[in-house]
């Protein structure tokens, strides 16, 4: 009787185990490295000469299709601004950050900023972006 008690504990815990294991890696999972469903058109640039040669300032419109991706990038060299038109997209980075941007809202992505974005409703997202880029 008490042996069998002592296996029960012992698969209770090893299954215990093998759940938090499963459910570390599955919280853990690579980010998406491809941009889909998403379609971002060149509006108007800015050239930046002579005080910063190089560099032009730009305007685009980014649209996400419903479950578009903006595929994981870094904002190291390319600082911006994302302003919501229409929909709701969710921004997410490493480590567990998540955020839902509605219409109005801005996305501050500063030089430390590495991210990627879904659109997970079923309606179109539509944002205004301004970076600063070296054609």
């Amino acid at each position: 009787m008490r042996h069998s008690r002592w296996i029960v504990t012992l698969v209770a815990l090893l299954s215990l185990g093998v759940g938090f294991g499963l459910g570390s890696a599955v919280g853990q999972q690579s980010p998406p490295a491809d941009n889909k469903g998403l379609d971002a058109k060149v509006e108007s640039t800015i050239d930046l000469a002579p005080d910063f040669p190089g560099y032009q300032l730009r305007l685009r419109t980014i649209t996400f299709e419903p479950g578009g991706v903006a595929g994981f990038h870094s904002h190291k060299d390319r600082p911006a601004f994302a302003y919501v038109l229409q929909g709701t997209l969710t921004e997410l980075r490493q480590g567990g950050y998540e955020k839902r941007v509605s219409p109005g809202e801005v996305i501050t992505e500063s030089r430390d900023v590495q991210h990627w974005a879904e659109n997970r409703s079923g309606a179109k997202v539509v944002l205004v972006g301004v970076d600063i880029v070296k054609p």
